[in-house]
């Protein structure tokens, strides 16, 4: 019979405060407290991000545990986020995991945010019609500070075979979002826009990279410079053409990311492919995803909505299988701001 092993996990890379517990791979809770402070600066704000942490983490963490049916004296060990993110952010998170851990006197698990959102396809939720990945499989890693092309070999062996070489595909959304006037995030409001357009009125520039390497810079340029020059002739210009060019944008960017993918998953003859990340929310993505698969024979892993964006429930079971690995970290462990997979 196989032990329960329950971690409570905490996540606080960016603005969002989140707590989990898991029953091994099982989600008995996710929690989250969002941060709706920063919608009038356009983007967040690291200073007004940490003090909501703050706020939040105590009736987050205690809510979980309750949604859970799980007193803190049967958690077997607490995983919290270490890096990369928002270091006032992670700080809370970390702050607290130490806390709560010492007091208890469980191992602490440090967990990679990025990792996290990759092994989220783990996540169980005991309903019988469940796949998962098998090994070895690729990743797109899609977010607003990411975009990678990861290698996974196994829960704790992954490889970045391609990553952006300037701004991510999410950052390149959110950016002309708040160009065209739309609120943060960005990324959602382009989604439900493109909906309604046309995805071939407008053209964009392609970058032209090596390798499995991403970039955005230029599309995002080619983009202002479109609004700039149709705004001499006409002010109303955005408007009157926010949806197509809501779908032309969002068609550019899932081409870019979807021809990179093709590309390595046909040079390394993998057919075991996922998305992961903020940015696999999108529905066209996960549109091209599906299509791909059909067409190139792919098994294709896209996750439910809520374990798309930043939660401690892909920090828990990547905090399970670090347990399983006796991968514990000491309490002097520091948060770190950036770093790959």
């Amino acid at each position: 019979m196989e032990n329960k092993v329950y971690i409570l996990a905490i996540e606080s890379s960016c603005d969002d405060t989140s707590a989990a517990v898991m029953e091994n791979t099982r989600l008995l809770s996710n929690v989250t407290a969002s941060q709706a402070v920063h919608e009038a600066y356009g983007g967040v704000v690291p200073e007004l991000a940490s003090r909501a942490h703050q706020q939040n983490i105590i009736p987050v963490v205690d809510a979980a545990l309750k949604r859970a049916g799980v007193d803190k004296s049967q958690l077997s060990a607490v995983a919290f986020t270490r890096g990369p993110g928002l270091l006032g952010s992670l700080l809370v998170g970390t702050s607290f995991a130490k806390g709560f851990a010492l007091s208890l006197g469980l191992p602490l698990i440090e967990v990679n945010h990025l990792q996290a959102h990759v092994l989220a396809h783990f996540i169980s939720e005991g309903k019988s019609d469940e796949h998962f990945p098998s090994f070895p499989f690729l990743c797109l890693l899609v977010s607003g500070g990411n975009s990678q092309i990861v290698k996974v070999l196994g829960y704790n062996k992954m490889e970045i075979i391609g990553q952006t070489i300037d701004d991510a595909a999410g950052e390149a959304f959110d950016k002309c979002a708040k160009v065209m006037g739309l609120p943060y995030p960005g990324g959602p409001h382009i989604d439900r826009l493109a909906k309604e357009g046309n995805p071939n009125r407008f053209t964009f520039s392609k970058p032209h990279i090596t390798g499995y390497d991403y970039s955005f810079s230029g599309l995002k340029t080619s983009f202002l410079y479109t609004l700039r020059d149709q705004l001499k002739d006409n002010p109303s210009f955005i408007e009157e053409n926010k949806a197509d060019l809501c779908a032309s944008l969002q068609r550019t960017v899932i081409e870019i990311l979807m021809d990179k993918l093709k590309r390595a998953a046909k040079d390394l003859h993998m057919r075991e492919i996922a998305v992961a990340g903020g940015v696999s929310a999108n529905s066209g993505l996960r549109q091209a995803m599906q299509d791909a698969g059909k067409r190139f024979g792919w098994n294709v892993y896209i996750p439910p909505l809520g374990y798309t964006t930043d939660n401690a429930a892909m920090v828990g079971v990547t905090g399970y299988f670090k347990y399983l690995d006796k991968d514990f970290c000491a309490v002097d462990a520091v948060p770190f701001a950036r770093v790959g997979v």
